[in-house]
């Protein structure tokens, strides 16, 4: 048998070459399709790497965000830490500070509890102070009355004597049966008025002499001059001390007390009197005038005047400037004191001339109140 050749069949290579054709053909499809599906796959790739990219990027940021916030959150930590720690020393210290406000409080209640007691041991001080106070100023009226007993002896010998001088001529008409009845009435009458000018001046020397109320009322300046001179008229006349008077005709009204006021004019009247004692002109002087709701008055003598440096101690209690025996030193002291109870002031100046002139300025009433009636 004879073996085929390729001559013998010339269509099989060409069947192979198109079967090969053919699978190359496939293989390049496929390969044509893997190469897309490749580049679907590499584009896809392509956008998860952006997106994957885009992704790191946030979570760098949100690292880093984190990263911020972790720090923050340390710091708060931090600051919480040290808030915590401060206020547990606020509370230690609020509690140091409560136990130290109980023991102030205790305190507290225990100073009050003595502030109580020397308040009150201080108004007993005042009002002991207040009666030693005016027991010194009767004291210093009884003296003053003491050295006005002789003045006052003679002032009321006058009365007496017409008295009896008319009395007894009264006696005499009736003894002698004389029927002038207009006659003998008119010499009784004479004795009558002696009697209210004796009755006068012991009244006047009771009202001065008795303890003076603490009440306050409007009181005549004016007045208060004239009562102190009649008290020390008979004093000074004897003295042969001659009076000037150059009073305010707006008779200035003040508040205070009358009595305590006429006892600071004789006072200052008395210190007149023993300062002119050895002057060959024996003259006071007592002058007042109303300015800028102030009364202004002003006692002055012919005396020696004030030593040098003694203007300052001349109010102080027991101070004296006069010999042994002459002098108490309360009368200044109680008249300084007077004054400054009604609200005025009180100084003493020597004159050009000589002689020591004290000088008051006493508060005017209201005009209301000096025209209301005295109580």
């Amino acid at each position: 048998m004879r073996e085929t050749t390729e001559l013998d069949h010339p269509a099989e290579p060409e069947a192979r070459l198109r079967e090969q054709v053919k699978l190359l053909t496939v293989r390049l499809q496929k390969r044509d399709e893997q190469r897309r599906a490749m580049l679907h796959i590499m584009g896809d790739l392509n956008e998860f790497n952006k997106r994957l990219g885009n992704q790191r990027k946030a979570t760098l940021h949100i690292l880093g965000d984190y990263e911020q916030d972790r720090r923050r959150l340390g710091r708060q930590t931090e600051r919480l830490d040290n808030s915590r720690r401060a206020l547990l020393h606020i509370l230690q210290d609020s509690h140091t500070s409560n136990l130290r406000l109980e023991a102030s409080r205790k305190a507290m209640i225990h100073i009050m509890g003595d502030l109580r007691e020397t308040t009150a041991e201080i108004q007993r001080r005042e009002q002991e102070l207040r009666d030693k106070q005016e027991q010194l100023v009767q004291a210093g009226k009884l003296a003053t009355l003491g050295e006005l007993t002789t003045g006052v002896a003679h002032e009321l010998n006058n009365p007496l004597n017409n008295i009896g001088l008319f009395v007894g001529n009264a006696i005499d008409l009736v003894e002698l049966r004389v029927e002038d009845r207009g006659r003998i009435v008119r010499e009784l009458r004479n004795a009558m008025q002696q009697v209210g000018k004796a009755t006068e001046i012991i009244s006047h020397l009771r009202t001065f002499g008795r303890v003076a109320p603490v009440s306050r009322e409007a009181v005549s300046m004016n007045q208060v001059i004239e009562q102190a001179l009649s008290l020390m008229h008979e004093q000074l006349r004897l003295r042969e001390i001659e009076v000037e008077l150059d009073l305010s005709p707006a008779h200035p009204m003040v508040i205070g007390n009358s009595i305590q006021l006429e006892q600071v004019l004789i006072n200052l009247l008395t210190n007149a009197r023993d300062a002119v004692a050895q002057s060959s002109r024996k003259i006071v002087h007592i002058a007042s005038d109303v300015q800028a709701g102030v009364i202004n008055l002003a006692v002055s003598d012919t005396g020696p005047g004030i030593p040098e440096g003694f203007e300052q101690r001349i109010f102080d209690p027991f101070f004296t400037t006069k010999e042994v025996g002459r002098g108490t030193g309360l009368g200044l002291s109680i008249t300084y004191g007077i004054i400054k109870e009604h609200g005025g002031t009180i100084g003493v100046a020597n004159g050009p001339g000589g002689g020591a002139s004290f000088f008051i300025q006493l508060p005017l009433a209201s005009d209301d109140v000096a025209k209301r009636p005295p109580a």
